[in-house]
């Protein structure tokens, strides 16, 4: 099925998913996760009370009981799953999608990501079997519980003094809306700042530039020193700085080392993607000695391998950040929380956003470039051989397509887990040299287009 994907379940409500499906999805849960009690929560797009209805329906007549938390985020999740005790978990949201789109964000026990790879496929094959749906002699019941409280409690504790930092913050509409106030109050400056599963102010893709438009305007116009973007569940953020200017959400991940290795001194090994710049690698190391280690894309993962190495926190670029505090989790608004609480230290010394970020990375970067090809693992062995032909590499990555480094560069091409590209990024020190190379891999794979 179209909406089966690698980390999640997602498409176009009413085509790619349904009523039906929702129903199947819900029904067939407990054979890839043999729960007695479900925890479902879901966010505020249109169709998500009908895909809540029919998802809990197929649970209780399997004769599985189901606790709704109701409105959620969804990193409110994967907190309530690990901190109570569940062995399963369903938020039902399409995450960034458009509004027309929906999905299901299933995890097991301890917040444990479950992907295409470790449940999803048997799931799917269920679903389109022509197994009919048997209503258990004793259906399960859903009841309604509330950890709104238990959660806003917890997240304050990463709270600092914010009462030198003038923040503007856009909550995209999304489901960050039920927290973000509750937690800075209202100096900060907000936009998009009421739950409409529509989206209105605009897309809920904090990656898009076109969605970052309203909260750059908003920074420069307030003077503010920093501008935060959820996406719609809440599990993805991205940061302006000051002078008006996106961050590169991986960049982030080295800043974050400040706290969690600096200011609480905590143990363990950092987690990026194999498409975060080297930069990481290079502050954490010089300042706090850390190890850097670089795995796949994508929460299905991360999450997983962040707990194998007992990490302390990783990220990613697509602006995931993880925590083992958050039981190895991803959440927008702890990372929000601890972002600003550093950069109110900064700040009392005299330190801006764009400094710190400057002095993080010296790198020139293409950002992801994206290719619509069909002949993707022919592009990418093409690519790997130009390289390697010219000058071995420092260090070779080739589980999630390809990571070559070099001295002063390195490049990344790996094929979307989720949409039908082959996706280009690199770095390098010098600018010239940066445009040689997105210059050479342009025409390369352009040239398996033919």
């Amino acid at each position: 099925m179209k909406a089966f994907k690698a980390y999640d379940i997602r498409g176009v409500w009413g085509s790619d998913l349904n009523e039906e499906t929702a129903y199947r999805i819900g029904y067939f849960l407990p054979d890839i996760l043999p729960a007695k009690t479900f925890l479902v929560g879901r966010d505020m797009r249109l169709s998500s009370d009908t895909a809540f209805a029919q998802l809990t329906k197929g649970l209780n007549d399997r004769g599985v009981n189901v606790d709704s938390v109701g409105l959620s985020t969804t990193p409110m999740i994967y907190w309530t799953t690990a901190k109570y005790g569940y062995e399963a978990s369903v938020m039902i949201t399409a995450s960034h999608n458009p509004s027309n789109h929906n999905g299901f964000k299933i995890s097991a026990k301890d917040a444990k990501p479950v992907g295409y790879d470790t449940g999803l496929n048997k799931l799917e094959k269920l679903v389109e079997s022509d197994k009919k749906a048997v209503v258990a002699a004793q259906r399960g019941v859903t009841k309604e519980i509330d950890v709104y409280a238990q959660y806003i409690e917890y997240q304050r504790q990463y709270l600092g003094d914010l009462s030198k930092l003038r923040v503007a913050i856009d909550c995209s509409n999304g489901a960050s809306n039920l927290f973000v106030k509750k937690l800075l109050g209202d100096t900060p400056y907000y936009i998009n700042d009421t739950l409409d599963g529509r989206f209105p102010g605009h897309e809920p893709n904090p990656l898009e530039a076109e969605n970052q438009e309203q909260i750059k305007e908003l920074v420069l116009k307030n003077k503010c020193d920093i501008g935060l973007l959820f996406d719609g569940d809440a599990d993805r953020i991205t940061f302006i700085d000051e002078k008006g200017q996106f961050i590169s959400p991986d960049l982030i991940i080295a800043f974050l080392g400040n706290y969690f290795l600096g200011e609480k001194h905590q143990k363990g090994i950092v987690l990026q993607d194999i498409r975060s710049s080297r930069a990481i690698q290079e502050y954490l190391g010089k300042l706090y000695n850390a190890e850097v280690v670089t795995w796949r894309v994508g929460r299905a993962y991360a999450a997983l391998k962040l707990r194998e190495l007992d990490g302390c926190f990783g990220g990613e670029l697509a602006g995931h950040y993880y925590f083992r505090d958050f039981y190895y989790s991803d959440s927008g608004i702890m990372a929000a929380l601890l972002v600003l609480r550093l950069l109110a230290k900064f700040k009392a010394e005299g330190k801006c956003m764009s400094q710190i970020i400057k002095e993080i990375s010296g790198y020139y970067n293409s950002g992801e470039i994206n290719f619509k090809i069909e002949k993707k693992q022919e592009a990418m062995d093409a690519v790997r051989d130009h390289f390697m032909g010219i000058e071995k590499p420092e260090c070779f990555l080739d589980f999630d397509g390809y990571r070559l480094d070099y001295q002063d560069y390195w490049l990344n091409i790996r094929p979307s887990n989720t949409e039908p590209y082959l996706r280009f990024l690199c770095e390098a020190k010098d600018e010239k040299k940066l445009k040689e190379i997105v210059k050479t891999v342009t025409d390369i794979i352009n040239s398996k287009m033919q």
